[in-house]
């Protein structure tokens, strides 16, 4: 391991508790050099690149930022700008969200282990199901010009079978299924539906694009950073085009689906679960439910919230919502007034689960999914 010092403090805008000090002792002997490293949690709404929160280096080398927190429990791990660059153990595996309260601990001293691109893959071993493939490494979005890898799992019965199936589109498809491909672990996917005999159901998973992630999967443009000077441009109105005017009619047509709308379900975490809500809303033709795990509406919460308003009279689905109050402040009062909108706008059939102990990771996500897909394919 280098070791070396890297202090952090933060500076929050909100009324300040305490303030923290983060030392950073080591890195793995493979760290490349001059990568910026920034931590992304609970108080920066889990931005893996967030320039407010980017190390800085002094004259003596040291690696430092300033800030103070506010009180409660915090939750947040260290990335090299993107969750595919999230920290790990020294074999690959995916780690906890780290967790601190500034009111018994000030001095924070933290080791990195691994870094999840550098070595993950390459460690570990796949732990998908016999009935996932990948349909394609690089499907062609035309509504984006790029390029993605799609997989997919089909049902125990259904190579035996003649029978037509409902399907469930989801999102950070490289964490649905393996540990191997995934960044902060697997959410079990086709280990729960491969127990679920009474109603099987395909998924389509759909890899996010790395860098690309944030921008595909918010459907309005946004601003990123403290100063909110950092202007993005939102394409979740083309990549949702692309699953149903591109990605859904090639697989009506390659596999047999139940293509109606009340058999058509999206799903997702965080903006994920953002972008799973919108579609519901912009195709309500097409889409009969969605899961819409810690969805990021602070993103863009305004905009959303007009839109849920605007779109919610001609809305008719199922919605399954869900967040954990140790994700971060905003999450679950956000979630529930976009809840409270759509109650008031649309006449869906919902339902909101809140835990207490609810994290923002694939661990927490992966223990909801019983419930979700008992709730959503319920007839």
């Amino acid at each position: 391991m280098q070791r070396f010092l890297i202090i952090l403090i933060f500076f929050c805008s909100t009324t300040f508790a305490q303030t923290v000090r983060f030392t950073l002792v080591s890195l793995p002997a493979n760290h490349p050099a001059g990568s910026a490293i920034f931590i992304a949690g609970s108080f920066n709404r889990w931005n893996p690149a967030d320039p407010q929160f980017k190390f800085q280096s002094d004259s003596a080398g040291q690696f430092y930022l300033q800030v103070n927190l506010p009180a409660g429990n915090h939750a947040y791990k260290i990335t090299r700008g993107s969750w595919e660059k999230v920290e790990c153990t020294a074999n690959g595996a995916a780690i906890d969200n780290r967790q601190l309260n500034p009111a018994t601990s000030t001095e924070v001293k933290l080791s990195i282990a691994g870094w999840q691109d550098l070595l993950g893959v390459k460690e570990k071993l796949p732990t998908f199901s016999k009935q996932v493939s990948i349909l394609d490494t690089a499907f062609y979005i035309p509504q984006l010009k790029r390029k993605r890898t799609i997989r997919v799992y089909l049902p125990a019965d259904y190579a035996g079978s003649k029978k037509r199936y409902p399907v469930m589109y989801m999102h950070d498809g490289q964490n649905l299924f393996d540990d191997r491909t995934s960044y902060a672990g697997e959410w079990g996917v086709d280990e729960y539906l491969d127990s679920m005999i009474k109603k099987p159901c395909i998924v389509v998973a759909i890899d996010n694009g790395g860098s690309y992630r944030m921008n595909e999967y918010c459907p309005f443009d946004f601003v990123l950073g403290r100063d909110q000077s950092e202007k993005q441009k939102g394409e979740g109105k083309d990549y949702v085009s692309f699953i149903v005017n591109t990605l859904k009619p090639f697989i009506d047509k390659k596999l047999r689906t139940k293509k109606e709308k009340e058999h058509t379900f999206i799903a997702g975490s965080s903006m994920g679960g953002l972008i799973s809500l919108y579609a519901t809303l912009a195709y309500p033709k097409t889409f009969g439910g969605a899961g819409v795990f810690s969805p990021s509406v602070w993103i863009c919460k305004k905009e959303l919230l007009a839109y849920a308003k605007t779109k919610g009279p001609s809305l008719h689905s199922r919605i399954f919502f869900y967040s954990g109050k140790q994700e971060s402040r905003e999450m679950v009062p956000d979630m529930l007034t976009v809840f409270e909108t759509l109650q008031k706008q649309s006449k869906s059939k919902m339902t909101v689960v809140i835990r207490d102990e609810g994290q923002h990771n694939e661990r927490t996500w992966r223990k909801e999914l019983p419930g979700f897909f008992q709730w959503i394919l319920r007839n």
